[in-house]
């Protein structure tokens, strides 16, 4: 099974590039399955094919769907739903308001993250490829799985032993109501154990790679460092770069200057995109005489993208690397002394953007507005930070055995 997951900045093209992408995986004989997490779907136009809330073949060997959030929201929260909408009800609310105010926030996301694992899980489809949202959406879509996992498993436990210690109390005062039902706090943990999958899923470099989407210009690059940084961060792994909408070269300068500044420009751009995705494969795309809609346009784009004949397989492994690691070794300025070195493979990112912090067992990562709580490894949590640095696209922090939980020798 693979999973790709297409992003970038809204206008790009990641819709058009995810859709052409699928179209080559079903032709070199891949089963394939083309979704979207964004709200806005756009697929159904970038198919010309109507499109529903349940697969639906569109070419040999290639489905497409558009996700129905608020259909999975009433069937997999109707416990949660139920309390929300009693609890709402009794402050004398009329129903369609507290219909409308016991729809989650957020919950769109969470269920467009939880139908891609039961996608990939069924068995169905050899490949998924995803047309997500633009990457502030996809950047906290991608963050979610794990924020909210911790959340969850720290926050609601507590909440779930307070309501077991005031219900009895509830029912005397003829408010047994007001309590969540147990039913209500086992949908919210099956929710975080979902999660876990997910993430787990989405985070595994031989099953699920990010291609970064962008258009030859400044600003759009800029965007695309930050968000390639930030992907890094929360541990998902960019293995190709597309340059979408590239001007073709003109022959005669003189005959339209306006053209021939345009492609000096992204010459330039491209340069630059070279530089700052280093590593990475770069793949082109030409700015086309007209928009690429339908199966035979975008089989035009991913012949452009992955070569005339299906040769190249879009959905290959790349070469896999470590984003988090930690070794085990001696201190180097006292070699008799135990060390355990942590790296974070944040890659683009300044030294004065990077800042990081203990708090008990969990390290917070903070780069560039972004924020990352990650779970120490048993071994660091009886270990203390005795130096950090942040340079050449990696965080590195040292730990030494703390003396009060390490037995001397």
């Amino acid at each position: 099974m693979r999973i790709l997951l297409f992003t970038g900045k809204g206008g790009v093209g990641k819709t058009t590039t995810a859709a052409a992408t699928a179209v080559r995986l079903s032709a070199r004989g891949t089963k394939t399955l083309l979704l979207s997490t964004d709200a806005a779907h756009s697929l159904a136009d970038a198919l010309d094919v109507p499109l529903g809330a349940e697969p639906t073949e569109i070419a040999p060997g290639l489905d497409a769907v558009q996700i129905d959030t608020q259909r999975r929201f009433e069937e997999a929260w109707q416990d949660v739903r139920r309390y929300l909408l009693e609890l709402v009800s009794n402050s004398g609310l009329d129903p369609i308001t507290a219909e409308e105010l016991t729809v989650l926030p957020g919950i769109e996301e969470v269920l467009a993250l939880l139908a891609v694992r039961e996608f990939a899980e069924s068995g169905r489809w050899d490949a998924l490829v995803v047309d997500c949202a633009p990457t502030a959406e996809t950047l906290r879509l991608l963050a979610l799985p794990e924020a909210l996992g911790w959340y969850l498993n720290r926050v609601f436990p507590v909440h779930r032993a307070i309501a077991r210690g005031m219900r009895p109390l509830a029912a005397v005062l003829g408010r047994a109501g007001a309590v969540p039902p147990d039913a209500a706090f086992d949908a919210i943990f099956r929710l975080s154990e979902e999660l876990a999958a997910v993430r787990a899923l989405l985070a595994d470099p031989e099953v699920t790679s990010v291609r970064l989407v962008l258009t030859p210009e400044a600003v759009v690059t800029a965007e695309a460092r930050r968000t390639f940084t930030a992907l890094a961060l929360y541990g998902y792994r960019v293995d190709e770069v597309v340059a979408n909408r590239l001007f073709p070269a003109v022959e005669d300068v003189t005959g339209s200057p306006w053209q021939a500044s345009w492609v000096a420009a992204q010459t330039r751009q491209l340069q630059v995109i070279a530089e700052s995705f280093a590593g990475l494969p770069v793949r082109r795309a030409s700015y086309r005489p007209a928009e690429p809609l339908g199966i035979a346009a975008l089989e035009e784009v991913a012949a452009d993208l992955y070569g005339v004949n299906t040769d190249l397989d879009p959905a290959a492994v790349g070469r896999p690397q470590q984003m988090l690691t930690v070794t085990a070794g001696s201190n180097p300025t006292n070699p008799s002394d135990q060390e355990f070195v942590l790296t974070l493979l944040i890659p683009l990112a300044g030294r004065g953007e990077v800042e990081a912090t203990r708090s008990g067992e969990d390290l917070i990562v903070t780069v560039a507005g972004h924020r990352r709580i990650l779970t120490l490894p048993s071994v660091l949590r009886r270990c203390v930070v005795s130096s950090g640095s942040a340079d050449d696209g990696r965080l590195v922090l040292r730990f030494v055995p703390d003396p009060r939980y390490w037995r001397s020798e």
